[in-house]
């Protein structure tokens, strides 16, 4: 898995920050470094943090419109009604936060790391219903959105195994799964 995290951080910096630094393996590094801080932090496993980037698969500097009248902002889709909150969090202004959270590739997965952290709190420590209240509290939005983290991680654990030559069976074995 750890093979597969710094495979897809490679990817996610080639395709999320175009003004990091050429040298690919720098911007892998940055986008590791980045979600290993955050994961820190709030106490989160970063393989956690790569699969729900993996599933919002939003990017630097970009807004997305929803269909409620808010946006989505950055690579973990971090929804503007987070703002004042996170500002408040982090004392900062809420045109400072905004413009962190849609422009700044640390600041936004911190950012979703922390949101993350308030549902698993809400969640009692559960993590598939705080993966859902990431999302929405909406128990068809959260259900769905479940599935998606599933699939990816499942694709993610698919693609580790065929990298290392081992079978997902060897892989759950190794993990202590049946």
């Amino acid at each position: 898995m750890r093979r597969i995290f710094t495979t897809l951080a490679f990817s996610l910096a080639a395709a999320a920050a175009p003004a990091w630094a050429a040298d690919d393996l720098a911007k892998g590094n940055y986008v590791k470094a980045c979600i290993d801080a955050a994961s820190h932090a709030h106490s989160i496993p970063p393989e956690v943090l790569l699969i729900l980037l993996n599933v919002e698969n939003g990017r630097l500097g970009a807004v997305s419109q929803n269909t409620n009248d808010t946006v989505d902002i950055g690579p973990m889709q971090v929804n503007q009604i987070w703002v004042p909150k996170l500002a408040e969090h982090w004392r900062a202004s809420r045109e400072a936060t905004y413009r962190a959270l849609r422009d700044e590739f640390c600041a936004n997965v911190e950012g979703g790391a922390w949101i993350l952290r308030q549902a698993l709190d809400e969640a009692d420590g559960d993590l598939w219903e705080g993966i859902g209240l990431y999302h929405s509290h909406n128990e068809r939005h959260k259900a769905t959105y479940r599935r998606l983290v599933l699939a990816q991680g499942r694709r993610l654990q698919r693609e580790a195994a065929a990298e290392t030559g081992s079978t997902e069976r060897d892989a759950a074995v190794t993990r202590g799964g049946r």
